[in-house]
């Protein structure tokens, strides 16, 4: 077996100082509390809390040591390398399934025209584990258009498999299997993303410069958002992920993530590293592996391959959901496939790190139950405290907490809020620095929408918290959640729909609010942050299904669109029509 990748010395030192941070924060929040606590004496459920914001306070501040660690810029760009020729036999790999034909379909005719504009000679082969014989059919139609209209015989292929074994990843491993040998690198991408022809020249060229690099990820960013909360998540994706994604490439250096798309891999060193066995008994924890993005960037690291990540490649672009609903749906299926990642913790050989990320992936979402553990435990211990036979008068009027204690846990309070807010702000003061803010619609209007973002992600977090809570809880009762067909396209909610939706969380705030203000009324102010926007669930997944103007949340690819985004759209715009106007004819 090779060796697996060795971080340089500056990859440790970012590791070390990220990990030091985060231990840093964590230790003052928890001596903070147990200051607090020690007011009328320390007692067992005030332990337990002191552990729990330890270990959530960690969280947080692991990731807020992210978006420092990225917010230096680059010293200097590196020179792109140029494509050496004869070019390399390449593959464009789009996995489908149940997806719509006419927006698959566009979005290959323009990355075909973007590719041949390129100089680039690229197949692209649609890997369709559609399962209903009539969708399959809609899928072939599209396709013969497709080659009718592009020239595109001998370049563009379709492939329907019969046995779904494996779900995508097992799509890919058959393609491989059956059809690697033709290739040396492969771009696998999602149904729903786009990439140009210059950015897949780029990712060729960089695979022919480095021969022991396995994987290039890129970052793509979101495009397409409607809805007011589809369209933060896409201003998030387009202003902070940046920071946070050139944080986690220089720790995680050359054992970096893959995210299942929008990258390039080498073909014979994935076919040699990254077969993925079915686990031993039923899901969800048995069966094949979900979440198989990671182990794959984990298993070429063990072989010696190199998986590195760079935000600065751009020309990457998917589509994210437009709805807190399918925003659910999708991370209940993540959940599932972190959590598998337990099972292959002991994996003999594996890099510190790809243990490390494993463990990251688990804790992002058991975390919301350490929150609410925490949040249980301060009840407890405030109802099982001793009588607080000192308050001054003011306080019998309006009891919350003693001076002493009040002052420890506000700070606390500052504390935790900081590491959500600060690399959030720093962001933004990086970019109205360095005049990256005018892609967003200027200073003022990149400031606005950043705020509007904290505000709206701050309203959403009990929901997604509840959301999250229960996916962990379902997996651990032993409830397999499948793996849906994406609902691409959906988001304008019904008023019904968000109280069918949010009913649940709606009356678990009501029931919370009512059990900490008969039994703890001093702590009914302390959670109104968390109950109030819980008890506005159905109101909140309604109103931000629903269409926002542009004049908020601003992102280049609005003002200035790729040429890949706009052929897509002229693609997709006559399909459509022409698609409709037999419809009509016919009926």
């Amino acid at each position: 077996m090779a060796r697996v990748p060795f971080p340089d010395i500056r990859t440790l030192a970012l590791r070390a100082a990220a990990l030091g941070f985060a231990a840093l924060a964590a230790s003052s929040a928890a001596a903070l509390l147990a200051e607090a606590s020690t007011q009328d004496g320390l007692h067992g459920w005030d332990v337990v809390r002191t552990a729990l914001i330890f270990i959530t306070t960690a969280w947080l501040a692991w990731g807020a040591a992210g978006a420092f660690v990225g917010l230096p810029p680059r010293r200097r760009r590196a020179e792109r390398p140029p494509l050496l020729l004869p070019q390399p036999p390449t593959v464009v790999l789009v996995p489908v399934c149940n997806e719509d034909p006419v927006t698959t379909f566009a979005r290959i005719a323009a990355m075909d025209g973007s590719i041949r504009a390129a100089g680039l000679t690229v197949d692209i082969a649609v890997l369709s584990d559609t399962r209903d014989d009539i969708a399959a059919a809609r899928e072939r139609d599209a396709f013969a258009r497709l080659l009718a209209e592009t020239g595109g015989a001998g370049r563009l292929f379709y492939r329907r498999r019969n046995d779904n074994r494996g779900r995508k990843a097992g799509n890919i491993e058959e393609f491989i299997r059956t059809s690697g040998a033709a290739y040396r690198f492969a771009v696998i991408l999602d149904a729903d993303s786009l990439m140009e022809g210059e950015t897949i020249r780029q990712l060729i060229a960089r695979m022919q410069a480095d021969p022991k690099l396995g994987l290039l990820q890129t970052l793509p960013k979101i495009i397409g958002a409607h809805s007011l909360f589809g369209r933060a998540m896409q201003f998030s994706a387009a202003f902070h992920a940046p920071v946070f994604a050139r944080g986690l490439a220089r720790m995680q250096g050359a054992t970096g993530p893959f995210w299942g798309h929008n990258a390039i891999v080498r073909v014979n060193a994935f076919a040699e590293s990254c077969g993925l066995p079915a686990l031993s008994g039923p899901p969800p924890f048995g069966g094949h592996i979900y979440s198989h993005d990671y182990v794959e960037a984990a298993l070429l690291a063990r072989a010696g391959w190199k998986v590195e990540l760079d935000e600065t490649i751009g020309g990457s672009f998917e589509e994210g959901p437009d709805n807190i609903l399918a925003h659910a749906r999708r991370d209940r299926r993540w959940c599932q496939g972190n959590l598998q990642h337990a099972r292959l913790l002991s994996t003999p050989g594996l890099a510190p790190w790809s243990r490390f990320v494993f463990v990251q992936g688990i804790f992002a979402y058991v975390a919301p139950l350490f929150w609410g553990a925490f949040l249980v435990a301060s009840i407890a211990a405030t109802v099982t405290a001793p009588p607080p036979d000192y308050f001054p008068e003011p306080y019998q009027l309006f009891p919350v907490f003693p001076s002493d204690r009040t002052k420890e846990i506000i700070t606390l309070a500052i504390g935790i809020v900081g590491l959500l807010l600060l690399p959030k702000l720093a962001i933004l003061w990086s970019a109205g620095r360095s005049g990256r803010a005018q892609g967003f619609g200027g200073r003022a209007r990149a400031t606005g929408s950043v705020l509007t973002e904290i505000v709206l992600s701050s309203l959403l977090a009990p929901l997604m918290l509840m959301y999250q809570s229960r996916a962990v809880l379902q997996v651990l009762s032993g409830r397999d959640g499948g793996w849906p067909a994406n609902q691409r396209g959906e988001g304008r909610l019904s008023p019904g729909q968000g109280l069918v939706a949010g009913f649940w969380i709606l009356a678990a705030g009501v029931l919370s609010l009512a059990v900490v203000r008969m039994i703890a009324p001093e702590l009914t102010v302390w959670l109104l942050p968390i109950c109030l926007p819980m008890m506005a669930a159905p109101l909140l997944i309604w109103a931000t299904s629903h269409p926002l103007a542009q004049t908020l949340f601003t992102v280049p690819e609005e003002t200035d669109p790729s040429p890949v985004i706009r052929a897509f759209h002229r693609w997709h715009a006559r399909w459509t029509t022409s698609s409709t106007e037999t419809f009509d004819a016919v009926a």
